[in-house]
């Protein structure tokens, strides 16, 4: 059974679908199933913003064909790791969880790379190109580490 990682933000558009793409690029799509989610409802069912797709694309990863959904709690059950993009997106989450297990499931995506210090993935939506741009080498960076990890951990 593949090990199952999901990406949360606050709209499912921007960070946490790149988040998606970006860590599926550098997994066995065997071992390892990636998704997200956003701790909002407003944009279920849609495409990830167009800054996004564009900035996935030039960098040689499709995420056209994701579609926004909401976080549940049922997710603590479907998920073995819930990475969250920043400091309110880990409450909105750890404020649904039922047990300490489930609280231990989820983590601030940049403590990857930056542990203990809780610094948040900025959210690019109302900037510009350039803010997609840097979320992108942010998240590249951290996913180089959470999968080296993922591997190491989870390869028999």
């Amino acid at each position: 059974m593949p090990v199952k990682i999901l990406m949360v933000c606050l709209g499912n558009i921007c960070r946490s679908p790149l988040a998606e793409g970006i860590l599926m690029s550098k997994l066995p799509r065997k071992s390892f199933v990636v998704e997200s989610a956003g701790t909002g409802n407003w944009h279920v069912g849609k495409q990830p913003d167009e800054r996004s797709i564009a900035i996935a694309k030039k960098n040689g990863i499709d995420i056209s064909h994701q579609r926004g959904k909401q976080f549940t709690p049922a997710d603590f059950d479907d998920y073995d790791y819930i990475y969250v993009m920043d400091s309110s997106n880990y409450n909105d989450v750890v404020n649904l969880a039922q047990n300490q297990e489930q609280k231990e499931k989820v983590q601030l995506i940049l403590n990857e790379i930056f542990p203990g210090e809780n610094v948040d993935v900025p959210d690019p939506y109302y900037g510009t190109q350039f803010g997609f741009e840097t979320v992108f080498k942010m998240l590249d960076e951290t996913c180089d580490s959470i999968a080296q990890n993922l591997i190491a951990k989870h390869s028999s």
